[in-house]
Parts: C-alpha cells; structure tokens; sequence
C-alpha cells in the first residue's frame, strides 16, 4: 500500500482495517491525517506497542501532550515496551506526580496485577455523609481517572474498608454515611497476582473493575475491565502460538521479520524433530517384526494418528478449562479416570470402525493374507490402547506442566502427538507380537 497515494482519503475505519498491514511509517502517516478528535478516538484504544511506535515518530512537544492524555497504567504500558534508552525520556514529558507514580508502576512485571493498574481512583472516608462525598468526588476526580465505575473507602492509613458504586451515592439521602451504604465484602487481587487470574476473576464475576491491595490490605490501584481485554487478547493469542508448536509472538504477523519469524518457529521444531526420532528408533526395535510381516507396517500411520489426534483433543480441553478455573490441580485423579473412560470409548469406536474396514478391503481386494482376521483383531486392540493411552497423556501433561512451574499452554497438539506416536509404536507391535505369534510371527 501507497501511503502518500491513498491515506488522504481514509476513514478512521479504513484506518483500523489497513492498520496491520501498514508499515511504521505509513501508520504514523494515516495518523497525521486524522484530526484532533478522531486521532484521540484511534489512538487510546491501541495496544502499548503500537502507541509507542506512533509517540516515537512525533515531535517532542506532540510526544508530551500524548502521553500525558494517556491514563497512568497505559503511560507506564508505552514506556516499558520502549527501548530502555528512550525509557527516560519518556519520564520526563509527563508532570512530576505523574512521573513519580508511573515509576512505581514500572517496578512491577508487566504480567501481574500492579504492572495492569491504574494508582488513580476514586476514595473517601467512612464518616464523609453522602453529600460531603459528593462534593468531595468533584474536586477529586481527574482526567486520568477515566471509567470511574466505584467509589473505595478507605482509612487513614489507606486500607480498604469497602466499595460503593456512583448509582448507590445518588440514590442515598444525602445525610446518610458512607460507611452506612458501603459494601465490605470487597472482592480483590493482590498486587502480584498474575494476569491469568486477574482475567478469570473478571470473566466469573463481570466486574467493571477490581482493587488491587497489597498484603496488608492497603489499596495500590484498580484495574478496569478495558485494561484486562488486551490482557485477555494476548493471553488467547499466546496459547494459541503455544498449542500450535511454536513460541508466542509479541507484535502482529505481518510486522515480524523473516529471522524473528524463523527463531520463533524453529525451536520447537527441533524439539520435536527429536521426539520424532524415538519414533524411528522404536520401529527400528521392532525391525524383524516388520520384515516378517509387512501388512503391519501399513497401518502405523493410523494407529499413531489416531492416539494422537486422542492426546490433541484432551490436552486443548484440559488447557482451556484451566485458563476459566473449571479444574485445579487437585482434581488431576478425577480427570484421570474420566478422560480414560472417554479414552476407551473412543478407542472402541475406532477399533470398530478398523476392524471391519480391514475385513471389507480383504473381501474386495485380498490384501491382508489368510490371516486378516488376525491382523484386524492386533489393529482393533492397538487402536484401543493407543487411543485411551493418548487421551490419558493429552490430559496429564497440562497438569504435571502446571505442577512444574510451566505454563500448561506449551503441551502444544505436536508435542503431544509426538510423544504418543512413541508409546504408540511401542503398544501396537507390542500387541501384534501376541496376536499374531505363530502365524505372520
């Protein structure tokens, strides 16, 4: 795309759609187009990353009047995805306050709940009458207190008493005290509670915004529901990069380069070129098997398919019922025995399904030898065993990863097939060693 041709002519819609293909330059340009308004409209929703694309092509005195429109929580996003070298600059366009409080925001990791929250919110005492704290509340709240949804009470030494939302303040009379119409059964997160759990505890209870407390329950900030949708964006995106075999990439798809593109994927797939040769050593173990009867050989592909297509399901069912908190760790017994009753049963409808697939094409085509019925009856039981054994692993593996300290996401589809195709070798010649001895061995 030209953008000196055809950016003139763009809508901030058009914009938006054009954007991830655009290059850094041609955004900054469709930008500069934008007035006033609409660029305000287009550039907060953005992610930190491309904010701060846009900022370092400004002049100096645009780059002050941006970041300091930006609330604090997303100031601090734009400074901490910057280069380290243009980190302090980045400080000093924004007010002394404001620079004191992003500082402190910036000491936190930028996947827990204090490197999410905003330290500016709305507060009052106990003992305020309505009245007072409404008065209070105007002189209070400022431009970067943006979706003020609740009021917080705190005390003297800043611990969290209770919440109030804006529609219970108005609705009070006004001689009525705080402390009076408050609730103080305050769900909240601490200020290193990672941003998973944030994002589960907003999906459960579809709060518009959460507290954020330290360990003495005294209030750092609040994270809003618009914070915690990129977090929920990102962390889909992640495990999805994840469950694919590869690791996760921080910037869109078009905008990575070829190297960076081709380290990201590389990784894990020498990993698993490696896993994959297990695979050949274990055929190579069972070599005289094969050499003494080679129609077993033309049913590995599907029997190892199968246990890991089996192991591909259970494992992107288990990981995702983790990220919505539907199981624990604890539950991993119980997950157990379900997913191998599961597993036997699909293996059964396979196992079905081959063996009388085996039989039809020996009645059509004679393929199999006098001994088909044999060969169906290993190929049936091998794909019951593998099917369930595959099952069983997808569904553990997120677990024992999780128990490890490691995100459940990287038991990715491949590493699961790859890890069932092993097994796999191992129970369907091992089986056919005792079906057919005597016969075909």
């Amino acid at each position: 795309m030209n953008a000196s041709a055809s950016t003139a002519d763009l809508t901030i819609n058009e914009i938006r759609e054009a954007w991830p293909v655009l290059s850094a330059e041609e955004r900054f340009e469709a930008f500069s187009l934008l007035d006033r308004e609409s660029a305000q409209e287009f550039f907060m929703p953005l992610l930190a990353r491309a904010k701060a694309s846009l900022i370092s092509q400004m002049t100096e005195t645009d780059r002050t009047l941006w970041m300091r429109l930006l609330p604090l929580d997303d100031a601090a996003d734009v400074i901490q995805v910057s280069h380290p070298k243009k980190r302090e600059t980045l400080l000093s366009l924004l007010d002394d306050q404001s620079r004191q409080e992003v500082r402190a925001l910036l000491l936190y990791k930028e996947d827990v709940a204090g490197g999410l929250m905003n330290p500016r919110f709305a507060r009052v005492r106990p003992h305020l009458t309505v009245d007072e704290a409404i008065r209070y509340l105007r002189l209070q709240i400022s431009d970067k207190q943006e979706n003020i949804y609740y009021v917080y009470v705190l005390d003297e030494s800043q611990k969290l008493l209770g919440v109030v939302s804006f529609r219970d303040i108005f609705k009070a009379p006004p001689h009525k005290l705080i402390s009076d119409i408050m609730q103080d059964d305050v769900i909240t997160v601490t200020e290193n509670q990672d941003q998973e759990v944030v994002s589960r505890i907003f999906s459960q209870h579809k709060f518009l915004a959460l507290p954020v407390v330290d360990r003495d329950r005294k209030m750092r900030g609040i994270i809003t529901a618009d914070d915690i949708m990129h977090v929920m964006q990102q962390e889909v995106t992640e495990d999805i990069h994840k469950l694919g075999g590869m690791e996760a990439l921080k910037r869109p798809y078009m905008q990575i380069g070829f190297w960076h593109m081709l380290r990201k994927r590389a990784g894990w797939l020498v990993v698993l070129f490696f896993g994959e040769m297990l695979t050949a050593s274990a055929m190579a173990y069972f070599e005289e098997e094969i050499a003494r009867a080679v129609v077993l050989a033309l049913f590995v592909p599907l029997i190892i398919s199968s246990g890991g297509n089996s192991g591909s399901q259970a494992t992107t069912l288990i990981i995702r019922a983790m990220a919505l908190g539907e199981v624990k760790l604890r539950d991993w017994l119980r997950i157990a025995g379900r997913e191998m009753g599961i597993g036997l049963g699909l293996g059964c409808i396979l196992s079905v399904i081959g063996f009388f697939r085996i039989v039809a094409w020996q009645m059509f085509f004679h393929l199999y030898g006098e001994h088909y019925l044999l060969v169906a009856l290993a190929v049936s039981l091998s794909l019951a065993g593998v099917v369930m054994w595959g099952t069983l692993a997808g569904s553990m593996l997120p677990l024992i990863l999780r128990r490890l300290g490691f995100d459940p996401a990287s038991a990715s589809a491949p590493f699961v097939a790859t890890l069932v195709d092993v097994s796999g070798i191992m129970i369907y010649f091992s089986a056919s060693a005792l079906i057919l001895r005597g016969t075909l061995l």
